[in-house]
């Protein structure tokens, strides 16, 4: 087979989710690259796939989807349409035509809730945050009884997130909100910007894209809307920030003075562009020992850093100059931005949060960073969690990309420690 032909591996791909929904799992195995195969085991594939078709009915069609090309790597999104729903199994091929990436995209996953939920402790209602042509719907979760109580709003990471900022078969913010509201706390969580009006980000509009359109905007518009509900005490309104939502939450405490207090969960201290050249450069090194093409593309990336870093960086500069294909406008409005520097300047309490077997954002730099400079400061806790990964699921052993894809839920400890911590400020 020519593992540059995508007629070749889209035949592949069908065979390979043909092979799943047999569940013939040994032999989907076989097809994977090294990184996979110590990643990902029969059982724990056989675990993953049948939480995503659990409900899901018989199979009425198969057929590829489409199909896209990124960093070296060659993706195939097979449509799997069932009876009850449609799983879109996107399969990333390397340069050699072995399987290096494996995820699975249901319309809805069934949810099931963590044992620190009490359903019958909350209701939720939509909710419209902002208005005009970005508002976004989401779900304010309020518990029974008379408030007003503390609130929350839920800020996402990376990408295009859904309200419940599924990851895999992961949704961290239900896990959240759920579990917040089963102690006395209202929570928004809300569709993020580029996933509802995705097909407004034209080109011409992304070229533009900074992280104040992305995110900040639409945070600020969240906490106006929790401030005017009856069920909040307005002065008791706080921020969590994830990821992203963690590396920009002192950005957006400098807008929102008034914040009760921000929640750190998973925040860069580090530039973006060294961020994501260690994460590539950890996922790569997952088997031991790089390719020649993985060399290679780690030298483009590290070309695409420093691009980033020229003073000389421009909007005439191409994307395609930059990691990711991000257009120099982000690039330039994060280049002195340093998440701690801008945190010790704001007068409301914090809590940062840490997974240590997170390769995302690392303990040892990112959380350090944190801690260096606010440490000293009364009103600022700190937190690492031995075992818990990005998403602040538990595992063992180094972390991966596709532990994402078995169903976990949010340490039942960062429930109950960011529970405490609400209710301790005053």
């Amino acid at each position: 087979m020519d593992p540059t032909s995508f007629d070749d591996l889209k035949a592949q791909a069908q065979t390979f989710v043909i092979q799943l929904l047999k569940e013939d799992f040994p032999a989907v195995v076989s097809q994977f690259d090294p990184q996979m195969t110590s990643a990902l085991t029969p059982s724990q594939l056989r675990e993953s796939w049948k939480t995503v078709i659990m409900e899901a009915g018989n199979l009425l069609q198969l057929a590829v989807n489409r199909t896209a090309e990124m960093e070296g790597y060659r993706m195939v999104f097979v449509k799997c349409q069932f009876e009850n729903t449609a799983v879109d199994v996107q399969v990333v091929f390397n340069s050699e035509g072995l399987i290096s990436g494996l995820n699975f995209s249901p319309q809805e996953v069934k949810y099931h809730p963590p044992a620190y939920v009490d359903e019958a402790t909350f209701h939720e209602i939509e909710v419209t945050t902002g208005s005009g042509e970005w508002a976004l719907p989401g779900t304010l979760t309020i518990p029974e009884g008379s408030g007003p109580f503390p609130g929350v709003v839920l800020v996402h990471g990376s990408g295009p997130n859904d309200r419940d900022e599924t990851v895999g078969a992961n949704k961290v913010f239900r896990d959240l909100a759920w579990g917040f509201a089963s102690q006395g706390i209202v929570v928004l969580r809300y569709e993020k910007r580029t996933k509802e009006h995705a097909r407004k980000f034209t080109p011409e509009v992304i070229a533009h894209l900074t992280t104040k359109e992305e995110v900040i905007d639409d945070t600020i518009m969240a906490i106006h809307l929790m401030r005017e509900r009856d069920e909040i005490n307005p002065e008791q309104v706080f921020m969590l920030g994830h990821s992203l939502g963690a590396t920009l939450a002192p950005r957006i405490g400098q807008q929102e003075s008034k914040l009760a207090g921000l929640i750190i969960m998973a925040g860069i201290t580090r530039t973006l562009e060294d961020t994501i050249l260690d994460q590539f450069t950890y996922i790569y090194s997952l088997n031991g020992k790089l390719s020649e093409d993985q060399k290679a593309e780690l030298k483009v990336l590290k070309e695409k850093v420093a691009r980033v870093k020229d003073p000389e960086l421009s909007d005439q500069v191409s994307p395609q100059e930059l990691p990711l294909g991000v257009s120099p406008a982000y690039w330039l409005d994060l280049r002195d931005y340093n998440p701690a520097e801008v945190a010790k300047t704001l007068h409301m309490p914090m809590l940062v949060l840490q997974g240590d077997r997170d390769y995302q954002v690392l303990a040892t730099k990112d959380f350090e960073g944190w801690k260096r400079v606010l440490e000293p400061r009364e009103d600022v806790s700190f937190k690492l969690y031995p075992k818990l990964n990005h998403l602040f699921i538990e595992g063992e052993g180094m972390s991966t990309p596709q532990e994402y894809g078995i169903e976990g839920h949010v340490s039942p400890d960062v429930i109950g420690d960011i529970v405490s911590w609400i209710k301790s400020i005053r």
